[in-house]
C-alpha cells in the first residue's frame, strides 16, 4: 500500500492529476485497498480516477473501461447489486460498441454480468 500511495504522489506531482499514468495509478492504489477488503475507500478512489478518465480520456477509452469495471466489482463486494448491475452492464455495452462482440474485453465483461447474475441466483 506505501508503495501504491507514493507512486500516485509522485505521479500527480511529476505528470499532474489528470494524466494517464496517474490515472492508472489511482486504480492500482483502489485495488490494493479493494484486496485488503477496504471498499470505500476504494470506491471513493474509483470515482474520482472516472470522474477524470472522463474528461479527459473519453466515455469508451480503456482506461476509462477499466476503472469503472473495477468500480462494477467494488460495488458487487459492498452488495450494491443495483450499481453494480448498472456499471457491469455500461461497460459491457461500451465495450461491444467499440470493440465488438467477439473481442476478449467484451466477453471479460459479458463474463462479469453472468458471474454476479449467477450469485445472485437470477
Amino acid at each position: 500500500e506505501d508503495l501504491n500511495v507514493q507512486i500516485v504522489e509522485k505521479s500527480r506531482g511529476l505528470l499532474g492529476s489528470e494524466h494517464p499514468d496517474t490515472l492508472v495509478s489511482i486504480n492500482d492504489l483502489a485495488l490494493t485497498f479493494f484486496y485488503q477488503e477496504r471498499w470505500k475507500e476504494a470506491e471513493e478512489l474509483l470515482l474520482l480516477a472516472i470522474e477524470t478518465s472522463r474528461n479527459v480520456l473519453s466515455e469508451e477509452h480503456a482506461t476509462t473501461l477499466i476503472i469503472m469495471s473495477n468500480l462494477a466489482v467494488t460495488y458487487y463486494y459492498q452488495g450494491q447489486w443495483q450499481e453494480a448491475e448498472k456499471m457491469f452492464m455500461h461497460v459491457m455495452k461500451t465495450r461491444r460498441e467499440v470493440l465488438g462482440r467477439e473481442h476478449p474485453e467484451t466477453l471479460m465483461s459479458m463474463d462479469n454480468l453472468a458471474t454476479m447474475f449467477m450469485h445472485q441466483y437470477r
